[in-house]
């Protein structure tokens, strides 16, 4: 039954509703009214709809008496279509508003655009168009929320000075739906202007409502913070975090952290900032500061160490307690290196006066411990000048005399002490010690003069008692070096009074080179004395190189004092033994059995090239076989042998060979072939001796044919002038004269002139050499080379061997033309007869390519002279230089670290700096980080008088520690090198690499 009622009802409704419609659709008045009654209950949806039909109606040409204000049924119209957000609605409006004379409505036009684009979130379209609303046309509904939508539109649009008062109006009205949100921006408004008071009144009202409860109870604990009520900030923020769920829970977590911070309860503080730091991706400094300075109060030093660090790079009050307090947490846990390096950064900071003392302080004397023995004596210099009153200056004063005592930079502590004035008694004590150093520095450098004008200093000084021995040590092996046997001796002797070692200072050295000091002076008797006290009576097999050649040495004794039977008896023993020596102990056996048996002397010889094919001996072999045979007029038997000498291709005595292998012919009646070994020579080494000796015998040859004229042409041919006028000879005699008077001067002027008028004269060869040695002792380096030069580039002749080894000596230490000194040591190297000549053409040729940086050309020479007997320490040290510089070229790492280590046990010198500095290299090359560390070191600590190679190893500390991205140490090392060095380029390349450092650390950092 009470279905049917209500079927009823609704029919009956439908039945009323159909009538109504009916009735508005003929009465436009009943509709419009409808509609505007459907508007102003904001049923938009209904009035929408007949408010558009009257539009339509409007235009139909039949429109009733009763017809509607088109003007007022456009508004509507529009108005529905925008509270339905139509997009096509917006530019009807604008037309409303541009186009229509009635202001009160174009304004509320206004007013309901700015709402749609409110509602687009299009706030800068809304603006303006609220601010040109009038108020008096809104209803108070409208009026409340057209101030929270424009409050809000100047928010968004940081417009805050704007929007500010428009929310503090609305929450005045409690009753208003945007109540709470308007206390909420007024609220974050006044927090940002500072207005605390007014910010926590605002904030009170929304700390619990669920669209702000995250979040305000943040702001709230800051403005109790700001105010001055910590302990209510604590209590409230503690309180809020206990309950959870906030938006800004890490940065809630930092205000507890940093309240408890600063009541120093850094216990209670840890936690809180730990988990604050740790899950924020960005960071303040001030905040890694409060949590590492909590771990250090907790004694967590590695942590606190790792937070320290990354508070580096400002130079303020923060950044330099951050580095004393890392330095000294790096000391708590023993790494003193690192310690340094934050000293090193602190005392560099001016922010605290007291912390600058104390951190400078302590980088001068870890400097000292950990062996930077250089840098702690400047640092000390200079914490002692500018704390002269402080209670570490005294001992800062005796850090600086231990330095000074164990130093290895003998070259600046030589300048500081002959600088200061009044040296204390300690300090004058180790002025011989200090003289000594540097003295062997120079030595090993190849600076003889100036070291042994040390080495007379430290002599005469009466505090030398601890290094005298060693003085004169080394003041015989300078002596020995400058071919001032008698000096030598005399101090070799001085030394062995002592007996006293310290490396290659011993008296078995000194002993060895007394040996050679008689040797040179042809004492063998004496020379035989020192030998054997170096190279026992019955060697082993595998003694010493040192003794090997003493044993030789000692063997040349006996042959040179005749004692056959002894020496061959020696020789035999090295033979024996398969020295190196052995070819040479087979040429002396030779020459032993020459003085009876000239056949043994020829096998023995003979034997050299078949079983030491490389030894340096086999030409001489070959030539010694060759004379005998020939003395023997065993012609033709000799002849394969002087073939031999000439197919030799580094052998000086080819012109010989040639001129012995004529006469051969010649004595076999072949004159053709004699008269071809002449034409060699004369074509081959027109300037030799043997060239004279040569054109006299083919002159003999063709006196015997009967054939002169031929003979006439055929020295012609050669370059020969052998008639015409005397004038060559007169001009050449008028140089000599002046020259014999000792009027050097007009002798120079003189030979100029011969030589302008005859350069291929007669007497050319004399003209030049003479003329170059008058211009030599004049130091005239230019001149003298000139001509020296010209005689080098025709040898062989009797000149050649001299002027090779001025020409190059010259072009290397004089001009430093090393092109032209690598040229003629080259050259010297062939042609030198004797051993002493070749050696130095060697050592000589070895310098000159290792200027020019031709380490694979160096390589092979190298090679040579590390093979040849009696070479000396810068010898070795300078070959092994060239081969490893040729392994790093081609990346042989190990190699290169093999011959480097070489040098290193050989040299103190700056060829041991380097050394030591490319092994640090090599091992960095090869990515082995720990191993370049530890080599970086060893140039800093053992090296110290090269400041080049010293500062070229911070540089490379700090790429070892760039690799390991331990950007704090690699800054502080870079930074020490920018604040220090005194070499521009080095120092321009550190501050390169500290700005990338710092880049990199910024990138990888958390720290804003």
């Amino acid at each position: 039954m009470k279905k049917t009622t209500v079927i009823i009802g609704l029919l009956g409704l439908s039945q009323f509703a159909i009538a109504q419609q009916t009735r508005f659709l003929n009465d436009p008045q009943a509709s419009y009214k409808q509609a505007k009654e459907y508007f102003q209950r904001e049923q938009y949806s209904l009035a929408y709809p007949l408010l558009k039909d009257l539009q339509l109606k409007q235009r139909e040409p039949d429109i009733t008496n009763q017809a509607i204000p088109y003007q007022e049924l456009k508004y509507y119209t529009v108005v529905c279509a925008l509270k339905q957000n139509e997009q096509g609605a917006v530019e009807k409006a604008k037309n409303f508003i541009d186009l229509e004379d009635n202001e009160a409505r174009t304004q509320m036009m206004g007013f309901h655009l700015a709402e749609y684009y409110f509602r687009q979130q299009n706030y800068t379209e809304a603006i303006p168009l609220y601010e040109k609303a009038d108020i008096s046309n809104l209803t108070n509904r409208e009026i409340a929320d057209m101030k929270f939508h424009l409050g809000y539109a100047y928010f968004t649009n940081k417009q805050f000075s704007q929007a500010k008062p428009l929310f503090d109006a609305i929450r005045q009205m409690k009753d208003d739906p945007n109540y709470i949100d308007a206390n909420y921006y007024y609220g974050f408004l006044s927090f940002y202007d500072k207005k605390y008071r007014d910010a926590l009144d605002a904030f009170t009202v929304v700390e619990d409502h669920e669209n702000y409860g995250k979040v305000v109870p943040y702001y709230v604990a800051n403005i109790y913070y700001s105010l001055g009520q910590k302990d209510k900030a604590l209590e409230y923020a503690e309180n809020k975090l206990k309950r959870g769920n906030l938006h800004y829970d890490l940065e809630m977590r930092q205000i507890v952290g940093h309240a408890y911070f600063e009541k120093q309860q850094y216990e209670k503080a840890l936690p809180y900032l730990e988990t604050y730091v740790t899950k924020s991706d960005k960071v303040r400094r001030e905040d890694v500061y409060e949590l590492s300075y909590c771990y250090y109060k907790a004694k967590n030093w590695n942590k606190a160490i790792d937070g320290f660090k990354q508070i580096s790079g400002k130079e303020d009050s923060l950044g330099q307690n951050s580095m004393y307090l890392l330095g000294d947490a790096y000391l708590k846990t023993n790494q003193k290196a690192n310690a340094r390096n934050a000293f090193l950064i602190g005392a560099s900071n001016n922010s605290n006066a007291k912390q600058k003392e104390i951190s400078m302080y302590n980088y001068a004397k870890l400097s000292y411990e950990l062996g930077y023995q250089d840098v702690a004596l400047t640092e000390l210099q200079k914490f002692t000048q500018a704390y002269p009153q402080s209670e570490y200056t005294n001992e800062a004063r005796e850090l600086m005399v231990s330095v000074l005592a164990n130093t290895n930079n003998y070259k600046d502590a030589l300048a500081l002490l002959e600088s200061v004035k009044s040296p204390s008694p300690n300090a004058r004590r180790l002025y011989p010690k200090i003289l000594y150093g540097r003295a062997t520095e120079l030595a090993n450098d190849g600076m003889l003069v100036t070291a042994m004008e040390l080495l007379t200093r430290a002599e005469i000084d009466p505090n030398n008692t601890a290094v005298l021995p060693y003085v004169q040590f080394w003041k015989g092996e300078i002596s020995y070096r400058l071919n001032k046997l008698d000096d030598a001796i005399r101090y070799y002797f001085e030394y062995l009074k002592s007996g006293v070692v310290n490396g290659e200072v011993n008296p078995v050295n000194a002993k060895y080179n007394l040996g050679y000091c008689f040797l040179k002076k042809e004492n063998y008797k004496q020379a035989q004395g020192f030998f054997e006290q170096v190279a026992p009576a019955s060697p082993k097999i595998n003694a010493a190189p040192i003794e090997q050649d003493a044993y030789v040495r000692v063997a040349d004794c006996y042959y040179m004092n005749r004692d056959y039977k002894k020496a061959e008896s020696m020789y035999n023993k090295v033979l024996d033994y398969s020295w190196p020596a052995s070819d040479y102990a087979t040429f002396q056996k030779a020459m032993i059995a020459g003085v009876n048996n000239g056949k043994e002397k020829i096998n023995l010889l003979s034997s050299i090239s078949r079983k030491y094919p490389t030894s340096g001996l086999v030409a001489d072999a070959n030539m010694e076989v060759a004379v005998t045979l020939l003395a023997n007029e065993q012609f033709r038997e000799a002849i394969p042998y002087l073939k031999n000498v000439v197919s030799d291709p580094n052998s000086s005595l080819k012109p010989k060979a040639h001129l012995k292998m004529g006469i051969a012919y010649y004595n076999l009646d072949n004159n053709t072939e004699a008269l071809n070994q002449y034409t060699a020579i004369l074509k081959q080494f027109p300037n030799s001796p043997e060239a004279d000796a040569a054109l006299e015998n083919a002159r003999i040859i063709y006196i015997e044919q009967g054939k002169t004229s031929e003979y006439v042409n055929f020295a012609r041919t050669m370059g020969k002038e052998i008639s015409g006028t005397q004038e060559d000879e007169l001009a050449y005699q008028e140089a000599e004269v002046q020259f014999n008077n000792g009027n050097f001067p007009a002798a120079a002027k003189k030979f100029e002139e011969y030589l302008t008028k005859f350069p291929e004269g007669k007497y050319s060869l004399e003209a030049l050499y003479y003329k170059s040695e008058i211009y030599f002792n004049q130091k005239d380096w230019a001149k003298a080379v000139a001509g020296y030069e010209i005689l080098a580039d025709r040898v062989p002749h009797k000149f050649g061997e001299k002027a090779l080894v001025n020409a190059a000596r010259l072009n290397f230490f004089d001009l430093k033309d090393y092109p032209k000194a690598e040229k003629y040591f080259q050259k010297l190297k062939d042609f030198a007869s004797s051993q002493e000549n070749k050696l130095e053409a060697m050592r000589g040729l070895l310098r000159s390519q290792y200027q020019l940086q031709k380490w694979d050309d160096a390589v092979t020479n190298a090679k040579d002279l590390l093979s040849q007997k009696g070479i000396g320490t810068d010898d070795k040290v300078l070959a092994n230089m060239a081969i490893a510089k040729s392994h790093q070229n081609a990346k042989a790492y190990e190699q290169a670290i093999t011959a480097y280590r070489s040098v290193v046990s050989l040299s103190k010198s700056a060829y041991g700096a380097e050394a030591r500095y490319e092994i640090a290299n090599s091992f960095l090359a090869q990515n082995r980080l720990n191993d370049a560390e530890k080599a970086a070191f060893e140039v800093i600590n053992k090296a110290g008088s090269y400041e080049n190679w010293v500062t070229k190893a911070y540089i490379l500390l700090g790429d070892v520690y760039f690799k390991e991205n331990d950007y704090f140490n690699a800054k502080a090392t870079y930074q020490s090198v920018v604040d220090n060095a005194k070499i521009e380029e080095l120092r321009m390349e550190a501050e390169r690499k500290l700005k990338e450092t710092a880049e990199a650390e910024k990138k990888n950092s958390k720290v804003e």
